[in-house]
């Protein structure tokens, strides 16, 4: 762990390379007054499906989410998305090693629970992740939002699919995946990639 404190987006279910980061900080703070960012992370995740990796979306209500504080962003319920990427989840990793071990943890996110705010569905399942993974690295949730953070390492803006390669200092270590033998290993696909498919080891 490096002597030193970083700020961070929160995403729905983040990248391998996201949890590599703040295993590496003191202490990671979880940037809770920024506005909502489109085609970011804070939506969306990847998984490892049968054709590649697979993009499952949240649906947001209607309006202008760009211009929103990120507490305020609203979920979607016009569609059932959330059997839909349970479905997804079960399909890609129910043949993987831990997946029968790990799903009945997540299964009451996707099947029992309805959250109204995007950043409530998120943290939780971050909450829970960090626990699968028993990283200890304290989570402080910002008081107001600083455009410039001098006694922070920024990575608010490190973690999104437009980038070609992820965290710079994250060089992926190869595990066992559901469709590496079809696919090849892909890497810094969702955190349910690496639980599902190798456990509860060191990111």
């Amino acid at each position: 762990m490096e002597n030193h404190n970083s700020i961070f987006s929160l995403q729905y279910l983040p990248p391998v390379s996201w949890f590599v980061a703040v295993a590496k900080v003191s202490e990671a703070h979880l940037e809770q007054h920024e506005h909502y960012v489109k085609g970011s992370y804070r939506n969306r995740c990847y998984i490892a499906a049968v054709n590649g990796a697979q993009r499952l979306t949240i649906p947001l209500r209607k309006g202008k989410n760009q211009q929103q504080p990120i507490r305020e962003v609203r979920i979607a319920y016009d569609e059932p998305w959330q059997i839909q990427h349970w479905r997804a989840i079960c399909s890609a990793y129910g043949n993987s090693p831990f997946f029968e071990h790990y799903a009945a943890l997540f299964e009451p996110y996707f099947l029992a629970k309805k959250y109204e705010l995007l950043w409530d569905w998120n943290y939780d399942l971050l909450k829970l992740s960090l626990k699968i993974l028993k990283l200890k690295t304290p989570i402080v949730l910002t008081e107001k939002y600083e455009e410039q953070t001098e006694h922070l390492l920024d990575f608010r803006h490190e973690f999104t699919p437009k980038h070609t390669a992820p965290y710079a200092a994250y060089a992926p270590v190869k595990y066992p995946q559901v469709f590496e033998d079809r696919l090849g290993f892909l890497p810094d696909l969702s955190i349910l990639d690496l639980i599902f498919c190798a456990g509860r080891i060191n990111v």
